[in-house]
């Protein structure tokens, strides 16, 4: 049906991700206020327009690497099922429709931080980096962690240190679960002549910054616990969850070990961690003593 074709290019998947840890982020930032749904709602319809439209437009943009890997060679704009100039005006009216939710129903630094990741992804990252550095997945990993930093100033009107945290949260994150991707997805990306950092250094680079990047991250999640914006319970779901993700890092290490497998564990558990972490937030959020930083 046309009307799936339409879906399809937004990548619903990664739609529906960033829409979890929104939640999460704006939950945590409404600890000791009654619950805003109108906000919510409009805080959630609005980042989800905006990722999809960012989506939409990197598909547009990535055509020619898509055809050239097995995993996107079904992609609609790779099979002619849509056309550029289709899903390049669905993403422009999406864009315009998200950024007009979030500008005229939450304020203005959660529709900045929107502007902030769809410029990064789009601009930066997507038309730029990705095709010409290594550093791609870092500077690409700062748009993925906006959903959940506008959800929270969304609700809190203001970027303090619980935001600045937050930001550092999904910023680590990002990397061992692109890394892992790159590596179970490894002959795609090598294809495509994209430069990530297993097609670049090697696999036994990947896996170490993997694990590096894993631990700085379990560090990272403490830092709501000690900065008072999250309780007990949050602490034993990331400390538990961290841990064992670094477990299946560290069986990367181990004789034999079947790369691609192992690659792909990594990456679906990542997930898990985000989103366990993300409903904690909300459940278990608190509020701070002192806000600390704030702008």
């Amino acid at each position: 049906m046309k009307l799936s074709r339409y879906f399809q290019v937004t990548k619903p998947g990664i739609t529906g991700g960033n829409l979890i840890a929104t939640f999460g982020g704006f939950l945590l930032a409404s600890q000791g206020h009654a619950l805003d749904w109108g906000l919510m709602l409009a805080t959630a319809i609005g980042l989800s327009l905006v990722v999809a439209s960012g989506c939409a437009i990197n598909n547009c943009i990535d055509r020619d690497i898509d055809s050239r890997m097995a995993r996107t060679q079904k992609r609609v704009l790779v099979t002619g099922a849509m056309s550029v100039r289709a899903a390049f005006a669905h993403g422009l009216v999406l864009g315009l429709a998200g950024f007009a939710t979030l500008a005229i129903w939450t304020n203005a630094l959660a529709t900045a931080c929107a502007a902030f990741g769809y410029f990064i992804y789009v601009g930066v990252y997507s038309l730029w980096m990705k095709r010409r550095s290594v550093y791609g997945t870092v500077v690409g990993s700062l748009s993925g962690a906006v959903p959940p930093v506008a959800g929270y100033c969304a609700a809190s009107g203001r970027f303090d240190t619980g935001a600045l945290i937050l930001l550092l949260m999904f910023c680590l994150w990002q990397m061992p679960h692109s890394y892992a991707i790159a590596i179970f997805r490894f002959k795609d990306y090598e294809a495509a002549q994209i430069p990530v950092l297993p097609v670049v250094r090697g696999i036994s680079e990947a896996k170490r910054q993997i694990v590096l990047y894993i631990l700085a991250f379990a560090a990272a999640t403490v830092l709501l616990v000690v900065g008072g914006y999250a309780g007990y319970g949050y602490l034993a779901v990331a400390v538990a969850t961290s841990l064992w993700w670094l477990k299946m890092a560290l069986a990367g290490y181990q004789p034999a070990v079947d790369d691609r497998r192992w690659a792909r564990q990594v990456f679906l558990f990542s997930t898990v961690t985000i989103s366990a972490l993300s409903v904690m937030m909300a459940i278990d959020g608190q509020v701070p003593a002192h806000v600390g930083w704030v702008l």
